[in-house]
């Protein structure tokens, strides 16, 4: 088969390893900023990570605001608020210290102080027309790999609908992976960031916008998420095995931004939005259902088939069926360790509303690029395998 075309061009320098926050303040000034606004969480602030940079920073000479009242899946009201300090401190840099949506929030924040308008305005690709201003992603949580694409989301504060913003001018400069900020946080954060890190691996290695490059990031995520998500569970103050989920993110990041994801994230969406089910919950709960859906395709069973391979989860020249029966209960028990509801009836998402949850299925973006179409009929049958306890593709 001929390799898919594909033009890629990195924009984001990626520094990893233990301490490499404390080189935060000379990167910042390499970028030529000057007034520095820090975007981050309360609970980020907490832990001493917000005053450690600010200090990092005011040490090379820059000025240095910080906005900390990100909430988690930022809406617009969390962009506009933010870009009220940006406006009034005249930020020329912006840094997103925590998970993604500090990092999503600063990047809504850089379309609307540099392009004005509004949210809804940037929806798609491409409609920044100026200039961005320079950004430093640090995330506290191996997860979203937002540190590494150029699209934000952010949902309407009032329809809750998620807007997908997409633009290479808003992808970060620099992303610091530091393993050390992330064991900080609490383990239900840290199961359920991992497990949207694992899926996130799993879903860009399929879709219809794979490629030979994005195939490389998501093989060596999967590798990383599968082999080291359990080991930080049990291990939290392991900086190697955090260190490890770390990087699987950010690779998985690399590879959404090349492949984008699929139908896993289009059928959580609705959980998150009419349910409350978090997001790394949402998706863990719904990917070995698509799975079996998109395992009947054969080329797409073979692409599952190579991921479990090249993690050293089946020998190569194995049975598909069983290569694939055997990633679903690996992927089950990392579940069980992360605490991931089993069924949607255990995630308190009412059965009765399979069919309105199929039609908001049907219309988010990341259906799109599934491997096999999916319909609203498809996320019914989807949402009914998500109700039953033990998925099995065989069943």
């Amino acid at each position: 088969m001929t390799p898919a075309p594909f033009d890629s061009s990195p924009r984001t320098r990626l520094i990893f390893g233990p301490g490499t926050l404390g080189r935060i303040g000379h990167l910042a000034a390499e970028l030529g900023g000057r007034r520095v606004l820090v975007v981050t969480d309360s609970g980020i602030e907490a832990t001493g990570h917000v005053d450690r940079t600010v200090n990092l920073l005011r040490a090379c000479g820059l000025e240095v605001a910080v906005y900390a009242g990100v909430r988690g899946n930022p809406t617009t009201l969390d962009v506009n608020r933010c870009l009220e300090v940006a406006r009034a401190f005249s930020a020329d840099l912006l840094i997103g210290l925590g998970g993604g949506s500090s990092m999503d929030t600063a990047k809504g924040v850089n379309f609307l102080l540099t392009n004005g308008g509004e949210m809804r305005d940037y929806q798609g690709v491409g409609k920044a027309t100026r200039p961005m201003l320079p950004l430093i992603a640090v995330p506290t949580t191996a997860g979203t790999g937002s540190e590494c694409q150029s699209a934000t989301l952010i949902a309407d504060e009032t329809t809750h609908l998620k807007m997908a913003c997409l633009d290479s001018k808003a992808a970060a400069k620099i992303a610091i992976l530091d393993p050390v900020l992330t064991v900080s946080q609490p383990r239900r954060v840290t199961a359920l960031t991992g497990v949207d890190a694992l899926v996130h691996s799993i879903e860009s290695a399929v879709t219809t916008r794979r490629t030979p490059l994005s195939a490389i990031y998501s093989r060596e995520a999967f590798r990383l998420c599968v082999n080291g998500l359990e080991r930080v569970l049990l291990e939290p103050e392991n900086l190697d095995a955090r260190g490890t989920m770390l990087l699987g993110a950010a690779f998985a990041g690399m590879a959404i931004e090349n492949s984008m994801l699929g139908a896993a994230h289009a059928a959580a969406n609705p959980l998150t939005a009419g349910y409350g089910v978090l997001h790394g919950a949402a998706v863990g709960l719904m990917l070995p259902s698509v799975i079996c859906y998109n395992a009947v395709d054969p080329v797409v069973r073979g692409l599952y088939v190579d991921l479990a391979v090249s993690a050293g989860l089946a020998e190569a020249n194995g049975d598909p069926e069983r290569i694939i029966s055997d990633l679903l209960r690996v992927l089950a028990r990392l579940q069980l360790a992360a605490g991931i509801p089993q069924t949607l009836e255990e995630a308190g998402v009412d059965i009765g509303a399979i069919s309105e949850l199929a039609l908001e299925a049907a219309g988010q973006w990341t259906g799109g690029f599934n491997p096999r179409p999916v319909n609203a009929e498809a996320f019914i049958g989807l949402y009914q395998s998500a109700a039953s306890r033990g998925v099995d593709c065989r069943a």
